[in-house]
C-alpha cells in the first residue's frame, strides 16, 4: 500500500473544514473533530498530538482575543495533506490585538505554535487572523 503522505504519493482526497462560533465551549468539539480526521492519516501519535494542540491554541486565541466584547464570530479550521507535508489553517474574523504583558502564566500560546509546528506564519488583516501551521512529512 501507497502511503498516502510520502513524497510523489497522490494527495488524499479528503480535507478537513469545520466552522464554528468562536466561543470556549465550541473549541473542544472542533479540537476532537480535527484529532479525528488526523487519526485517519498515517501519523505517529506525538505528532498527531503536536498538531492538535497547536491547532487548538490557535482555536483558543481566536476565541479569546479576536472579538472583543463579548459577542462571538466565526472561527474557521482547514486541514490539508498534501505529499510531504500536512497545513493547518485557522481564520477568525475579528480584531487582531497584539499579546499583552503576562504574569509568565499566560500568553504564551504563539510561542507554543511555534514550538510545535515545523513552520508557523500570521496574517493580520483588517478583518480578522489566519494562523497557518505546516508540519513536514516523510
Amino acid at each position: 500500500m501507497t502511503d498516502p503522505l510520502s513524497p510523489g504519493a497522490p494527495a488524499p482526497t479528503d480535507t478537513f473544514h469545520r466552522r464554528t462560533a468562536a466561543i470556549a465551549e465550541q473549541l473542544p468539539e472542533l479540537r476532537e473533530g480535527l484529532a479525528r480526521w488526523l487519526g485517519t492519516l498515517p501519523l505517529s501519535p506525538e505528532r498527531r498530538e503536536d498538531i492538535v494542540l497547536a491547532g487548538y491554541e490557535a482555536m483558543a486565541n481566536s476565541a479569546e482575543h479576536a472579538y472583543p466584547g463579548g459577542q462571538p464570530g466565526p472561527v474557521d479550521v482547514r486541514a490539508e495533506a498534501l505529499p510531504g507535508r500536512l497545513t493547518v489553517t485557522v481564520t477568525d474574523y475579528g480584531t487582531w490585538r497584539p499579546p499583552s504583558g503576562s504574569n509568565g502564566l499566560r500568553g504564551r500560546g504563539l510561542l507554543l505554535i511555534d514550538t510545535l509546528a515545523d513552520h508557523c506564519a500570521q496574517v493580520h488583516r483588517n478583518d480578522g487572523t489566519t494562523i497557518t501551521m505546516t508540519w513536514l512529512l516523510g
